[in-house]
């Protein structure tokens, strides 16, 4: 038997499984088999690990909608004078919400995210019409895309509003507005304004 039959075979490369695992939203969070309870605005809540993309996105219209749901959540969250411009600032805060909405539920936080969006979407809303020069409201249905928007907008006004000027800091106001309305609780800012546009929609029918 020769000596090279007798070599041992190499050990395989180091970190060789790793390479093939997913990445992971904030290196923790798993963003692959999340549920979509809402088929109309699944093609808009994007989930992907990447939370800031440098605006690449900025240059096209309609194209934030294939960037991660999380990091349009991000985008909301800085339209404060508090926290204008300051995407670190804000991505900190985001990272924080997500440990104490997983510490709470025990769930993956970027689910409760999608499934507070998709309960925070207003499915109504209403227009003005004019006719003879009296405005009249009419109902409408809302576009998907438009739905989200809405719900991430309602999202960030809740945290803005519980946490300004109060004892709650941003990133606790955060996780109590991601799990009431995953809950569909109305007492959640965010559902509450969605079944708020949603009933003056009904009156206007």
């Amino acid at each position: 038997m020769s000596a090279d039959d007798e070599a041992p075979e190499p050990d395989a490369p180091a970190g060789t499984d790793d390479e093939d695992a997913p990445a992971k939203l904030f290196g923790e969070w798993e963003v692959t088999d999340i549920d979509y309870a809402d088929p109309s605005t699944e093609r808009y809540i994007t989930v992907t690990p990447i939370a800031h993309t440098m605006g690449r996105h900025a240059g096209k219209q309609f194209q934030k909608s294939e960037i991660s749901i999380v990091e349009r959540l991000i985008n909301r969250l800085m339209q404060t004078e508090e926290n204008t411009g300051d995407k670190q600032k804000v991505m900190r805060i985001t990272r924080d919400a997500f440990d104490i909405v997983h510490e709470r539920t025990d769930e993956n936080p970027v689910q409760v995210l999608v499934s507070a969006v998709e309960n925070a979407a207003p499915r109504e809303e209403t227009v003005r019409l004019k006719y003879g020069g009296i405005s009249v409201p009419k109902a409408v249905d809302v576009a998907p895309q438009r739905r989200v928007d809405q719900a991430l907008k309602f999202i960030a006004e809740g945290v803005y509003n519980d946490s300004f000027k109060t004892p709650t800091d941003a990133e606790e106001a955060l996780a109590n507005q991601l799990a009431s309305a995953a809950n569909d609780d109305v007492s959640a800012y965010a559902v509450n304004q969605k079944e708020e546009k949603e009933r003056v929609a009904a009156a206007a029918r």
